[in-house]
């Protein structure tokens, strides 16, 4: 584990992450928004930024939506510092081509480029272009077939495979193995096949916002696995809300969960095309009267006064979370304030 936690923002790759009707926050994912947002994010000493990927916007078709390996290309280009993470959903790429995309990402930024593998949830982005979307367990299986064929291409291997999902005959990248043997991969996923997938191939696993008690088990859970990467290391979503005080945070959370009532309808039809499996979902089904965010949001806890929010950054970072990757709204402004008050706290 890092000797101190690591800070990363979600790209607003289709605009606000808690509400869509906040007044203070623009419901912006163009290019020309994240690109400032992550060259100040970097500035401000953030680690790592997370480019979700979705060929359309999950939420609203209507709505903008960044191309994440696009962008994350772009972004490699432009910064000096920050982790470029790219989320990736092995169903829309083959291995081959997704490899020699991510090696060149590497190549730009630099090595500091990183591959987040996610199990997509998202039945119509496949289904209305007529890709296939099989049942979860089966995405999981075509997911590690597909990752062990990336980290070998990654790596500069000559690759021979024949596999129930692919054959590669005598296939080799370059450049390969310029900045270190290959790029980072994540993983994100909760369920027992995405937990022996992150054991079995991943650098880093994603868990999403709740509360530390069950990050710990989760986390004892994935390390007693043997890993095949070396120890695994981890990371955490959550949303932050953090003020002087713990009634003002609060305040503030209770504003930003009745605005986000103003989105029941877009929630309901995002959930009508989400795969019924999804622990994601599940959880945040459970939680949506009580949080704001995605992938788990305030459910992490950090919600409260700048020394309650830091403490328990503390507090998971000693339970092993690495990697804080965390949403704001509004972004811009709250990133600041997070950096200015949180940071520094924390370090």
């Amino acid at each position: 584990m890092a000797s101190a936690p690591r800070f990363g923002i979600w790209a607003a790759v289709h605009g606000s992450r808690a509400a869509h009707h906040d007044p203070d926050e623009p419901d912006d994912a163009g290019w020309e928004r994240n690109r400032a947002l992550v060259l100040e994010a970097e500035a401000l000493g953030f680690d790592a930024v997370l480019v979700a990927q979705h060929t359309m916007n999950p939420y609203d078709a209507e709505r903008d939506q960044l191309e994440a390996w696009t962008g994350a290309a772009a972004l490699a280009a432009l910064t000096r510092r920050i982790e470029i993470i790219a989320a990736i959903k092995p169903g829309l790429y083959h291995p081959v081509v997704l490899a020699k995309m991510a090696l060149q990402i590497e190549h730009i930024s630099g090595g500091r480029f990183a591959l987040n593998l996610v199990n997509a949830w998202n039945k119509a982005e496949f289904e209305r272009a007529g890709l296939p979307f099989p049942a979860h367990d089966e995405r999981y299986a075509y997911g590690r077939e597909w990752i062990g064929l990336v980290d070998r291409l990654m790596r500069g291997e000559a690759v021979n495979f024949a596999g129930a999902h692919f054959q590669v005959e005598d296939y080799r990248l370059r450049p390969a193995g310029t900045f270190r043997p290959r790029p980072t991969i994540y993983l994100g996923g909760e369920s027992e096949p995405a937990r022996a997938l992150a054991a079995d191939h991943a650098d880093v696993w994603f868990i999403n916002g709740q509360p530390l008690e069950d990050v710990a088990a989760l986390i004892a859970d994935v390390a007693r696995r043997p890993a095949a990467n070396g120890a695994l290391r981890y990371g955490l979503s959550a949303f932050v809300i953090a003020r002087e005080t713990d009634a003002e945070a609060h305040t503030e959370h209770a504003r930003l969960l009745a605005l986000a009532q103003r989105d029941a309808a877009l929630r309901a039809d995002t959930r009508a095309r989400t795969d019924a499996a999804s622990v994601m979902f599940a959880k945040t089904d459970a939680a949506a009267s009580r949080h704001v965010g995605t992938n788990g949001g305030t459910a992490a806890g950090l919600v409260g006064s700048y020394e309650t929010v830091a403490a328990r950054i503390r507090d998971f970072h000693a339970a092993g979370i690495e990697l804080f990757m965390l949403q704001f709204q509004p972004f811009e402004a709250e990133m600041r304030r997070f950096a200015e008050q949180i940071i520094p706290r924390t370090r």
